[in-house]
């Protein structure tokens, strides 16, 4: 006998077309007519509408997981994705359950050998958007993993001394030394201090710090105001809203802040090939870095300082540690009293 559990409930009864079985018992309970039910079953459910790579980069990037990036995380994946559509729009996007469609996307990427940076990049996106396709239900499974990276720099190495941020902004207009002495004294990312308005200042019972959300890692910076710094915002006329701008007064871009001090750079003779190493703006951040336990900082202060994380502070200066081999000494030293009174999460 066939269990209750299994018995169909003839949901097919009255249904015009159907015909998948004919008979006189009126309750049928046989093997046969309990296949020939399942096989009309299955034939009725809708078929699966085949989803194009391009109908599921539009899903993407309407989905909160893109909405909630930042302005130029999102710029650079829309252009990413817009080349991922021209090559790969069409197709199902069922290709990338494939192994062999790795092969295609590789080849794909290889248009931006020449740049390690974005061939590295292109494979990122296109691994994230996959593997957002696999979790919102658009794939089983992403075969396109572990891609091959080419882009590798580790610039901890590389930091300005005292001496060449004094040669640079002897000789430099105003606007430029006012670039490099934020930077470097301030530790902030260019497109932190490029966006710095008076908001961003506030006093303290013995003097001013400079509080701002990082935009790469959306955690608070409070930095102390420096006498350096401080030459810097009295310079600047209070009803100007950028405490730093370009040569003619406007808003400063991060492109034109990095190339005004690479051209004085060169002319004050840090060339590369002068140095031995090509000092860039970005390499200020590891400057600051590296005084800050000169200062006598604690490791949280460094942290709070920086807009980073107790054990990535930690990581850090010991990496610009090894930058002066006449201070690792000191700035280990230092490094070492500061874990031991704070607590490294």
């Amino acid at each position: 006998m066939v269990p209750k559990s299994i018995v169909p409930d003839c949901s097919f009864r009255g249904c015009k077309g159907t015909g998948f079985w004919s008979g006189t018992d009126p309750s049928p309970r046989n093997a046969e007519f309990l296949a020939a039910y399942v096989k009309a079953e299955n034939e009725s459910k809708p078929k699966a509408v085949p989803q194009s790579n391009s109908d599921v980069v539009a899903e993407y990037l309407a989905s909160p997981s893109f909405k909630k990036k930042k302005a130029r995380t999102q710029s650079d994946y829309r252009r990413w994705l817009s080349r991922f559509e021209e090559e790969f729009g069409p197709d199902d996007i069922s290709m990338w359950e494939v192994s062999a469609a790795k092969r295609e996307l590789n080849s794909w990427r290889r248009r931006w050998i020449h740049s390690p940076h974005q061939f590295d990049y292109c494979a990122t996106v296109v691994r994230l958007f996959l593997n957002w396709s696999v979790d919102n239900g658009f794939l089983n499974f992403n075969a396109c993993q572990n891609f091959e990276h080419m882009y590798e720099v580790d610039r901890s190495g590389i930091v300005w001394n005292q001496g060449q941020i004094n040669q640079v902004t002897e000789i430099c207009p105003g606007w430029v030394a006012r670039i490099l002495i934020t930077a470097t004294e301030t530790g902030l990312r260019i497109g932190d201090f490029t966006k710095l308005t008076w908001s961003h200042v506030e006093t303290t019972p013995n003097g001013r710090r400079i509080r701002v959300r990082t935009r790469k890692r959306g955690i608070p910076a409070y930095i102390p105001v420096t006498p350096k710094m401080a030459e810097v915002l009295d310079e600047t006329p209070p009803d100007r809203l950028l405490i730093l701008t370009n040569a003619s007064g406007g808003q400063l871009t991060e492109h034109r802040a990095s190339e005004g001090v690479r051209q004085w750079r060169d002319k004050a003779g840090l060339t590369p090939e002068a140095v031995g190493e090509d000092l860039r703006l970005n390499d200020a951040r590891g400057t600051a870095a590296t005084w800050l336990p000169k200062a006598g900082l604690s490791l949280a202060q460094i942290a709070a300082h920086m807009g980073w994380s107790l054990r990535t502070a930690a990581d850090m200066i010991k990496r610009y540690a090894q930058v002066s081999p006449e201070e690792t000494d000191e700035i280990l030293h230092l490094l070492e009293n500061a874990k031991r009174t704070s607590i490294v999460k």
